[in-house]
């Protein structure tokens, strides 16, 4: 598991960081990069997607914080 959370934390920054540049700038990071790429600029989505509802499943478990609070 400690795996998969070092692939999918990153990706979901890359994809915080990449809202942030859209919102204050309107700069698609992902399509700057990849974007005569069409296709894998898609899995790129995708993959960030798939690893923030990872992460949110998830998250209690990974996080010392949040593993400490109790949820109610």
């Amino acid at each position: 598991m400690k795996g998969l959370h070092m692939v999918t934390f990153p990706l979901t920054l890359i994809g915080a960081l990449n809202w942030g540049l859209v919102g204050l700038f309107n700069f698609n990071l992902v399509t700057a990069l990849v974007g005569s790429w069409p296709m894998v600029e898609k899995l790129v989505y995708i993959l960030v997607g798939a690893s923030a509802v990872y992460l949110l499943f998830t998250h209690k478990d990974d996080c010392k914080i949040c593993s400490k609070m109790k949820m109610s």
